[in-house]
């Protein structure tokens, strides 16, 4: 199970500083996983990810596996 204990503050990453409306902000939880929410909602609910799932998000971004 993926903690749910945040560490640290919300960020949202530097590319979405500027004129972006659609960002979500990603904080540090208690065992090395992640919070994400909606910048433009951030009451609107949490989503939780371990840290082998974050990785895993986190290589395949840097691979381009998502067509961005």
């Amino acid at each position: 199970m993926n903690s749910q204990k945040i560490v640290t503050e919300f960020k949202k990453s530097s590319a979405s500083q500027g004129g972006q409306q659609e960002c979500v902000e990603v904080a540090h939880t208690v065992d090395g996983g992640r919070a994400v929410r909606d910048s433009k909602n951030p009451a609107g609910g949490l989503q939780f990810y371990g840290p082998g799932h974050w990785a895993a998000f986190i290589d395949g971004v840097k691979a381009g596996s998502f067509g961005g």
